[in-house]
């Protein structure tokens, strides 16, 4: 840790610069709303036209309640006395690689970045935004020295579990942490390389044992057979599990997608149908929405749905379908009405596997 240490007065450092991205946040709000709003038409087709721009300002709020949030994770800590070096290097860190990259340009994919220009910012927004706080976060949050001292702290304390204080303030959290991280260490990591190397599926009892922690059903309702637990339980589960396995992480998240999905926008039947064996784990969904053109702008899926008597015929390519080898049911994005661009003109279909 000797090699950076954290800044002088960094949590009024970070305060500062966070009144400063708030402000900035108002301000590209109501630009992309004027430009909204100047549109004649439907607001939906408006926001469409200028969907770059809100796709922008959906980064950038983000970004600043990912800011607010970690302010209010280093409150807690420095409340109760858990707020040390590496803590406050996390912090520094977040901060100054989250506001350069508001200023000089947030990466939304590999292929879009959006610039405070392409919000309807102008020089005068952004000149406001750079305040001697944000200025100093940006030079100085987020370097090399500081990233190799976290990657110390972070070594240090591997074998006692001490690399950043979550600071969870919430004990069913705590234990649902615990447990997920020993199920990790013990059950995944030590053949996760092996799986990876070999290019093999997770193994089937594996699966099981995940169902049987309760994995595939933290979100669900009590109702479907889940634990309702809550979006920051799912978010700690799969941290834990990604820590030992991508993979194993990924599979978590599937059932969260479609649980989600069917919970939400199903029908009766549907709910019925699928919930509680997705919360059990006796079903296992796969996401098929991405396509060798169409990643991370959904709203150009261009696999077609045409209604033919009792069924559906779906035709066209996708790729990155996670887990689709073993999945018992899809959860399949196309397009039905061709003559809708956009988001519009799509349906998803669940498409259960012979």
């Amino acid at each position: 840790m000797s090699r950076a240490a954290p800044l002088a007065g960094l949590p009024g450092l970070c305060a500062d610069a966070l009144a400063a991205g708030e402000r900035l946040l108002a301000t590209a709000r109501a630009a992309v709303a004027q430009r909204v709003a100047a549109e004649d038409g439907a607001p939906a087709r408006a926001l469409d036209r200028h969907q770059f721009a809100a796709h922008g300002f959906a980064w950038l709020a983000t970004y600043v309640e990912a800011l607010r949030q970690m302010a209010a994770w280093a409150a807690r800590l420095e409340e109760k006395g858990g707020f040390g070096p590496l803590e406050a290097l996390l912090l520094q860190a977040a901060f100054g690689e989250y506001l350069a990259q508001i200023e000089g340009g947030v990466p939304m994919s590999q292929g879009e970045t959006v610039r405070p220009g392409d919000l309807g910012l102008d020089a005068g927004a952004v000149s406001a935004f750079r305040t001697p706080a944000v200025a100093r976060l940006a030079a100085e949050g987020n370097t090399a020295a500081v990233r190799a001292a976290i990657a110390a702290g972070i070594a240090a304390g591997i074998a006692d579990d001490a690399f950043g204080d979550p600071g969870l303030d919430d004990e069913t959290l705590s234990a649902v942490r615990d447990q997920v991280r020993r199920f990790a260490d013990e059950r995944i990591a030590p053949a996760a390389q092996a799986w990876h190397r070999e290019d093999r599926l997770i193994p089937d009892e594996t699966v099981a044992e995940m169902a049987g922690l309760g994995i595939f059903g933290l979100t669900l309702p009590v109702e479907y057979g889940g634990s309702g637990m809550g979006k920051t339980a799912m978010c700690v589960a799969t941290e834990e599990l990604c820590r030992a396995s991508l993979g194993a992480g990924s599979l978590a998240t599937r059932s969260e997608i479609a649980g989600e999905l069917v919970r939400l926008h199903g029908t009766a039947a549907q709910r019925a149908r699928w919930l509680a064996p997705v919360a059990s784990g006796a079903a296992l969904p796969a996401a098929v929405f991405t396509e060798p053109g169409a990643g991370s702008d959904l709203g150009a899926v261009g696999t077609r749905a045409v209604r033919d008597g009792a069924v559906w015929r779906i035709t066209g390519a996708k790729t990155w379908s996670t887990h689709a080898a073993r999945a018992d049911f899809m959860t399949l994005l196309a397009r039905t009405d061709p003559d809708t661009p956009g988001p519009g003109g799509l349906s998803m279909f669940l498409a259960p596997k012979p």
